[in-house]
């Protein structure tokens, strides 16, 4: 169900398994649920990740604690970066997705050209072998499915997506999107977290983790970031 990254006194860092809900869903117990019971404390969360996506989320030990580190959330002060497989390939190599996220058909959303509340999502793309592209995002926002919608919006869906992919045979083993760092300053101590995906064949693949570890540094890449993000990619 997850793995234990770090525990601080504040905080607890984890890495989330695919397939798994956040609170009580189809299982008997939800991942907060399973959590407390495991460590034997009563937890807060900070922010979510989709029943589809793997990776790392934070928790709090405390309503106080909860407070601040979902204060730096809201002033986009946590620096986030995702990956994620397509089989396609995006419509440019790098870019930023900007839009208003509006609901869609059978529980999905779709990107809107408006710009009232905008979804921000950077991306970076690279080839990980024959037919496969994997994409490192950096979401300044934090809407829901907003990486699943901003890549479906430029021609490069995730792998096992069940809501933006169509559907192939045979079926994918898991929905390819992980939360793979975290980084924030807490208190004037910075926190940086990294969390490699362990779940699926996919990600398992050679040539899959040689193009993650050319990532490794995300400081040498340039990010646009929120005030001079690009046009739409819709």
């Amino acid at each position: 169900m997850y793995r234990l990254i770090s525990r601080t006194e504040r905080f607890i860092v984890i890495s989330k398994d695919p397939d798994v809900s956040v609170h009580r869903d189809r299982s008997e117990r939800g991942l907060v649920m399973q959590l407390e019971q495991d460590l034997g404390c009563k937890l807060w969360l900070v922010h979510r990740l989709d029943r589809l996506t793997s990776g790392l989320m934070l928790l709090a030990t405390s309503a106080e604690a909860c407070n601040q580190l979902a204060e730096l959330f809201r002033q986009r002060r946590v620096e986030k970066y995702y990956i994620a497989l397509s089989d396609r390939k995006p419509s440019k190599k790098q870019g930023c997705v900007i839009g208003d996220m509006v609901k869609g058909r059978r529980g999905g959303w779709r990107l809107a050209r408006t710009r009232e509340n905008p979804a921000i999502t950077e991306f970076y793309s690279r080839s990980a072998g024959e037919g496969l592209r994997l994409l490192l995002c950096r979401p300044t926002t934090g809407q829901t499915h907003q990486i699943r919608v901003a890549l479906k919006s430029v021609g490069a869906p995730i792998i096992g997506d069940p809501l933006y992919h169509e559907r192939v045979e045979p079926a994918p083993d898991r929905g390819y999107l992980h939360a793979w760092q975290l980084k924030f300053s807490l208190d004037g101590e910075t926190y940086h977290y990294t969390a490699k995906p362990d779940r699926g064949s996919l990600f398992r693949l050679d040539t899959v983790r040689d193009a993650l570890d050319a990532w490794r540094d995300t400081t040498t890449l340039h990010w646009r970031g929120a005030g001079t993000v690009a046009a739409p990619a819709v």
